[in-house]
């Protein structure tokens, strides 16, 4: 009997090596081709050179080239849906924003499922967001435009990088907690946005920091408060929304890499790793810090953990809010 169970043994754990080995093999050789990474932004905005600034490190890192794919439109579904029915071979990736967990509770026939069709890589920076305005905007503080804004409803517009965006988002509760009423102009992506912004075509824009510091630096846009904790850095100047008055206001933007669902988990780990030796350079850390953006280095199970939060707290915005997008 014991003779029997020895030989079951070797049997199982040969059978077991010969499953992983083509495997292991695999995640080995990846990538032994180009490597698309799909960005459902267009060029211009924050989004796209931070991907072609890791496109370009991970090309140095693997020794083969990684495309920057850009796929605008649609508030990032067009995109989001071309990752979906992309090889699930870790050869095409998906970098994209929180609007990948806000678009499923206001779109109800998005052509992927937010969840079941994709796989959690990393997350790669965490941004606060600042309120940022046209200069002809009434105030110099966060409460006198608020004021002002109570005693004109409507007349001030505020722009989003697309419907379900987490700056979407944060305007919504910003109006749901100050009782301002405000009109919502969804945009195809933040370049297109920023232009009309600094014409006057809208007049707000909760942003990240990265997008509009060369702005308010030459005085084509001022700024009223950020949503972190501590003010940042590269904006000493600028209250945080606690100390302009309005505690409790806070929204935050991530940016992260998915893979279509059905890759395998050894790929999607070494892609995970690859990202993070990336992340850890001091270059990249430096031109993130630069740009008021946080290195975010996860997990693909804490990547996945931190989407489900934030779903439950854009649900909660969105049911608050009454939001309702017409499909």
């Amino acid at each position: 009997m014991k003779t029997t169970t020895t030989r079951r043994a070797a049997l199982i754990a040969s059978a077991a090596l010969a499953f992983a080995s083509p495997l292991f093999a695999q995640a080995q050789a990846f990538p032994a081709k180009p490597v698309r990474i799909i960005v459902p932004y267009p060029p211009g905005g924050s989004v796209d050179p931070v991907a072609r600034m890791l496109a370009q490190k991970l090309g140095d890192l693997w020794g083969q080239q990684v495309i920057v794919d850009n796929r605008p439109g649609a508030s990032t579904i067009i995109g989001t849906d071309a990752a979906a029915k992309s090889p699930p071979d870790g050869y095409t990736l998906l970098f994209t924003a929180s609007t990948h967990v806000s678009n499923p509770l206001l779109f109800p026939r998005l052509p992927y499922d937010s969840v079941k069709d994709f796989a959690p890589v990393t997350a790669v920076y965490l941004a606060d967001f600042v309120l940022v305005a046209h200069p002809s905007v009434k105030g110099n503080t966060l409460q006198e435009f608020i004021a002002d804004a109570k005693a004109r409803p409507g007349q001030y517009s505020f722009a989003s990088a697309g419907n379900g965006n987490a700056n979407h988002m944060a305007g919504e509760l910003f109006s749901m907690m100050t009782g301002v009423k405000l009109l919502h102009v969804p945009y195809k992506g933040g370049g297109p946005l920023l232009t009309d912004l600094i014409s006057n075509q809208v007049q707000l824009y909760f942003a990240v920091p990265a997008a509009v510091i060369p702005h308010l630096q030459s005085g084509k846009l001022k700024a009223f408060a950020t949503t972190g904790d501590a003010r940042l850095p590269l904006m000493p100047n600028v209250p945080t929304f606690k100390e302009a008055g309005l505690p409790g206001f806070g929204m935050r933007s991530w940016l992260g890499i998915l893979a279509p669902a059905g890759t395998p988990k050894n790929i999607v780990q070494k892609v995970s790793t690859d990202f993070h030796k990336v992340l850890a350079m001091p270059d990249v850390q430096e031109r993130l810090q630069s740009q008021g953006q946080t290195p975010f280095i996860t997990t693909p199970e804490q990547f996945a953990n931190v989407m489900k939060d934030d779903t439950a707290e854009f649900a909660r915005v969105i049911k608050a809010a009454n939001i309702k997008i017409d499909q």
